[in-house]
């Protein structure tokens, strides 16, 4: 009966999650976990969802040390059962302790946390540039090697908003003009903004920068697997900053052609 009941909880949870497996996964495939980061596809994202998950470890079994000792000093040594205060006012091999097995796990985090940074700051042997601008409230995207350029804003109807229709599938995550990048390309992204701050951000690719007015930020994607990835402003910027969704469709390299093809025909 409780393995049955289990067996149903853990379909649910794969359906919601969107993942083809569970369990004691590699830690990329954990990912598909609802209450854990989106998939990653994209090398960037897979190191991050490794650190965060590192550094997740790290401060859980932290906790589960500093709370233990806490809780049993709290229980072993209460008032009630005679405990009297100590009568020591310094301890040097205490005072050592404290301050070298904290500085080695800060070493521990800063060694890969240093790795990723490099990795997401490294744009060179770029296959191609997008440059992308934030404006109040959608982005435009320009492919400036293919000369394409077009805007994309939220198509979600505003039925759907005002509650007058049932939300859809993608409500508030759909736009008129999906972005579209080959898979296995290096993509360089310049980002800037003509108004205010807003963020590019696509979780499942990974890396989320700011666009700012007067000034250009760039990263870089490079995304394994063909699909569909959604993202939103990720800065607060104004009354319809819940409105600016991110859709990327990545692609064949022979499709994402024939579509730089077809935008070309369109100007």
């Amino acid at each position: 009966m409780i393995v049955s009941r289990f067996k149903k909880l853990r379909s649910a949870m794969v359906a919601t999650a969107g993942a083809g497996m569970m369990g004691f996964l590699p830690t990329a495939a954990q990912a598909e976990w609802a209450l854990n980061l989106q998939r990653p596809v994209t090398e960037i994202a897979r190191v991050q969802y490794d650190l965060h998950m590192l550094i997740m470890y790290i401060v859980t079994v932290i906790g589960i040390i500093v709370f233990g000792v806490m809780f049993y000093s709290i229980a072993k040594f209460r008032k009630s059962k005679g405990a009297e205060a100590a009568k020591f006012d310094h301890s040097t091999k205490a005072e050592v302790l404290w301050t070298v097995i904290p500085t080695l796990i800060l070493i521990a985090m800063a060694v890969p946390s240093t790795k990723a940074l490099l990795l997401m700051e490294d744009t060179t042997e770029s296959d191609m540039v997008l440059k992308v601008t934030g404006y109040q409230w959608g982005w435009q995207y320009d492919y400036l090697e293919e000369d394409v350029s077009f805007f994309s804003k939220l198509a979600t109807p505003q039925s759907q908003i005002t509650g007058n229709e049932t939300k859809g599938e993608n409500y508030l995550l759909e736009v008129d003009n999906h972005v579209v990048i080959p898979a296995g390309k290096k993509v360089r992204l310049l980002l800037t903004a003509k108004d205010v701050i807003h963020a590019w951000w696509v979780p499942q690719l990974g890396g989320k920068k700011d666009a700012i007015p007067g000034y250009i930020n760039e990263m870089w994607i490079r995304a394994d697997e063909t699909g569909t990835y959604r993202g939103q402003c990720a800065e607060l910027c104004g009354k319809d900053h819940g409105y600016m969704p991110i859709v990327v469709d990545v692609v064949e390299e022979a499709e994402y052609m024939a579509w730089i093809e077809a935008q070309k025909n369109k100007s």
